[in-house]
């Protein structure tokens, strides 16, 4: 199964290509590929506001923050699937609607319904990845073996 499915515009745009990237990074595995889609100063939401993936809600700011990110809440993920419905791109952002299925040890899986907001820089690095996701809602998708 593809890891990416994408059934939204196709027009490319900095941003939606840097979106691209992030999630077949995310569905390789490939950490170092991943980080060197951010600018030096990027942050990361995922979730926006306080989770269990940041208790204070102020998000992952910096290279280093978001590697300790991907070691919390990705690299213990066995495998990610994307589907992303619909994608609106406007200057050097886009906005991508759709589902990330997490694959997790055991044979769990959780789907996450989203809103995915990337914002680029001059060079298409990423300056700003905002994911707005409910964690009761994607908790109740879970299913396990």
């Amino acid at each position: 199964m593809t890891a990416v499915t994408w059934k939204a515009s196709r027009t490319e745009t900095p941003a939606r290509v840097a979106s691209w990237r992030s999630m077949e990074a995310v569905s390789s595995g490939a950490k170092e590929a991943w980080l060197a889609l951010f600018a030096e100063d990027a942050v990361v939401e995922d979730p926006v506001g306080p989770s269990m993936f940041d208790a204070e809600g102020k998000g992952h700011h910096g290279k280093e923050a978001i590697a300790a990110f991907w070691d919390l809440a990705i690299a213990n993920v066995e495998r990610f699937e994307f589907a992303m419905h619909d994608s609106f791109a406007a200057g050097s952002e886009c906005a991508n609607v759709g589902t990330i299925s997490a694959f997790l040890p055991g044979g769990a899986r959780v789907d996450t319904e989203g809103v995915f907001v990337y914002h680029v820089d001059e060079n298409g690095l990423i300056k700003s990845m905002r994911a707005f996701w409910e964690t009761e809602r994607a908790l109740a998708t879970l299913r396990t073996p």
